[in-house]
């Protein structure tokens, strides 16, 4: 087997305008074609857009200015619809606002957002809330002179003197960790560049434990820094060789302990130390073992494992402090086929258990004291909540924030003791939001080879069912990571339009347990797209819209599925929003020296093997686009994504303005100073999402459509 590459023809980086569909608006530009072969497998395959690689290349540079250009020149009519689109998502939220204040000590921290700053503001008050403010960290001030502005990881020492913090800013997802002294506002001398969001400090103040990057920008090696020595001193502590695995370290709830967790797609490991003894040498917990997954929490005398080992769903054991080794494991909680078990988290006096049954997520709460277990309940039929983590140990309280596809993101602190909950804080939604206006519902879709696919639904009360509502589509379905039914203020602009909002729950997440992810990977990653497939029919049948009022929209490993639904079964969708699409498998995933190439092979496997190489072929996106009709499609990307690379984006593009065979539009957007998550302030996210709206609109010919009712958060 061979991968070196044959270059069919000089590379000669011309850019040409190609002539487009007829009429005197703006022309698409087309890159050229530099054809470019390379032998896998005995078979010579082509890719005619490699060049495009080339990011020093000022033609590259110059090809995606041009399609800036033709974006902006063709929505060009919808920006007085951007306009009011971004105005009423901003007026829906509280631009001055506050989290709930966590306690932890004598301090209260919070963050706080002011009203025309991008950034949040990070805070605290000792001893109570009436006391004086003191500001942490002011991001606006930070981000003065950035196009992009990301704080990754940050930690305020046990003692509460010093914040140590770390910044990104180009997107890149590479951070430089710095240390502040809380009492002058002024920073310490010790700088470290190259490392990944995590860190944590010993419980001496002084030490502190991070993780850097290798050239594949992978977590791989975790050090110990002394405050006030040079960084050429600090002792490495474990240098991760498998490239499949990432590190990260992290503190047990408890803060008596440090982990270094070492993790695959598949696998993982975990090495403790206590954190009182900063100075000393980290320990295996369990050595790794081949398609084994564990994670460690401590309470008492006792380590918790939540674990799949002969538990496809997980499952709780308990092993003493004192000796780790997998032969004194013992069941906590027994593994239950139809429940996923997705973490835990301990208190003094309780271990809360996050669970999932039939898609929905669920908290058990033990009693350590006396083994009493209970549930906490929610009302809605259709939820979801996120753990809040909060860093106090001692204490009865569990915060967790609740949401659904009608209620607002509402933080609750449920007493574990009385079992009642207090309700922290809904975020407003200005303007006039009713929820009672609105419903949410779950469906069910039968896939091709039987299985149920949940949809989960929100739309305005009294909808027709007549097949003409428009109606957007979302689906992600890869890395076991659930598609959760939550609500979104933004998304009022388009259910007051008379949208239907849909969540595909399909296979390759993990909204239906560990079975549901695994049955969507590797050699069976096509059930992602025919699953998503059968949603999109289900609803046409259920006359929930039909084909020429459905969009779909997915980013990232969605927008991987975004081009593969489109190249098998294009004439089912109106409008296509892939954001960062990784469409690109097989030229990606051979190719060990992109970012974080190696750990994804236990995700979609690995093209070197022939098997994984032609079912990677049968469905790659960038390999399958034909001589067909598409529909309108609206394709985005950032030029310093590390997790995306800008070109696959840009070679799918060029592919599809030279081989389909409509005249719908085509547009290519590439942020030009961002990474993976597009822009990082809030005002400019909204921009985007406006944007993204009115492409939507404009393609479904309502973008001179008014609001079926006075918005939520609009002036009309």
């Amino acid at each position: 087997m061979s991968t070196d590459w044959i270059v069919a023809m000089p590379v000669a980086l011309v850019l040409c305008m190609a002539l487009g569909a007829a009429g005197d608006g703006p022309q698409p530009p087309v890159a050229k074609s530099i054809p470019r072969a390379a032998t896998l497998h005995g078979e010579t395959r082509t890719d005619n857009y490699f060049w495009l690689r080339d990011r020093n290349n000022p033609e590259v540079i110059r090809h995606l200015e041009a399609e800036n250009r033709y974006t902006a020149a063709v929505m060009k009519d919808t920006e007085p619809l951007q306009a009011r689109l971004y105005e009423e998502i901003l007026a829906r939220i509280q631009q001055t606002d506050l989290s709930v204040p966590e306690k932890i000590g004598d301090y209260f921290y919070y963050a706080r957002t002011e009203e025309g700053k991008q950034y949040g503001i990070f805070c605290r008050k000792k001893g109570g809330l009436q006391a004086r403010e003191e500001v942490l960290l002011d991001q606006n001030e930070l981000a003065q002179g950035h196009k992009y502005f990301r704080v990754g990881a940050r930690r305020v020492s046990p003692d509460h003197r010093l914040l140590a913090y770390s910044t990104d800013t180009t997107g890149a997802e590479v951070y430089t960790l710095v240390f502040k002294d809380l009492a002058t506002g002024r920073l310490l001398p010790d700088q470290i560049p190259n490392t990944y969001y995590s860190l944590e400090w010993g419980n001496d103040n002084q030490h502190v434990f991070y993780v850097t990057l290798d050239e594949a920008k992978r977590p791989y090696r975790a050090w110990r820094h002394r405050l006030g020595t040079r960084r050429e001193d600090d002792a490495l502590l474990y240098e991760e060789k498998d490239e499949m695995f990432f590190l990260r370290v992290t503190k047990t709830k408890s803060k008596r302990y440090l982990l270094l967790d070492l993790e695959s797609k598949t696998t993982s490991e975990v090495h403790y130390l206590e954190a009182g003894q900063p100075a000393g040498q980290f320990r295996v917990f369990h050595p790794r073992q081949h398609l084994m997954e564990y994670s460690v929490d401590h309470h008492g005398e006792k380590f918790y494992i939540v674990t799949n080992d002969n538990a496809k769903n997980f499952k709780v054991m308990e092993t003493p402090v004192a000796n780790t080794a997998k032969a004194n494991w013992k069941e906590f909680l027994p593994h239950r086929p139809a429940v996923k078990v997705d973490g835990l988290e301990t208190f003094r006096h309780h271990l809360v258990v996050y669970e999932r049954e039939n898609g929905l997520r669920a908290m058990r709460s033990r009693d350590m004291r006396n083994g009493e277990v209970h549930y906490v309940e929610f009302p809605e039929p259709v939820y979801t909540f996120q753990p809040a983590r909060t860093e106090e140990f001692d204490t009865n309280l569990l915060r967790f924030e609740y949401t659904s596809l009608v209620t607002p993101r509402s933080v609750f602190d449920y007493n574990l003791e009385t079992r009642r909950r207090e309700l922290q804080k809904e975020y407003e939604v200005l303007g006039g939001y009713d929820r009672a206006r609105y419903q949410s519902e779950r469906l069910f879709a039968t896939a091709p080879d039987g299985a149920r696919v949940p949809i989960s639904l929100v739309y305005k009360k009294g909808l027709a069912k007549s097949g003409k509502n428009p109606l957007l589509l979302y689906g992600y379905g890869s890395y076991g990571m659930p598609n959760e039914p939550g609500f979104s203020s933004d998304r009022l602009s388009l259910l007051d339009r008379g949208f239907v909002y849909a969540l595909a729950h399909i296979r390759g997440g993990g909204e239906m347990g560990r079975p549901w992810y695994e049955d969507g990977k590797l050699l069976r990653k096509k059930n992602t797209f025919t699953d998503f497939i059968a949603c999109a029919e289900h609803l046409v049948a259920q006359k929930y819209t039909s084909p020429e009022r459905l969009a779909i929209y997915g980013g990232s490993a969605g927008g991987l599925l975004m081009g593969a639904v489109v190249n098998l079964r294009p004439e089912l969708f109106r409008v296509v929003v892939a954001k960062v699409p990784f469409v690109d498998v097989i030229n990606t995933m051979i190719d060990p020296t992109i970012p974080l190439t190696v750990t994804e092979w236990e995700e979609w496997g690995n093209p070197k093997d022939k098997q994984y190489y032609e079912y990677m072929k049968s469905y790659s996106p960038y390999d399958n686009v034909g001589k067909k009709r598409y529909p309108h499609m609206l394709v985005t990307s950032g030029l310093n994504d590390p997790r995306v690379a800008y070109w696959e984006p840009a070679k799918w593009t060029a592919k599809l303005r030279a081989t389909k065979t409509d005249q719908n539009v085509l547009l290519l957007k590439t942020n030009l100073g961002a990474g993976h998550g597009g822009p990082s302030g809030r005002y400019e996210r909204m921009k985007e999402t406006a944007f993204d709206y009115a492409f939507i609109l404009k393609m479904l010919g309502m973008e001179r459509q008014r609001p079926e009712s006075k918005p939520a958060g609009s002036s009309q």
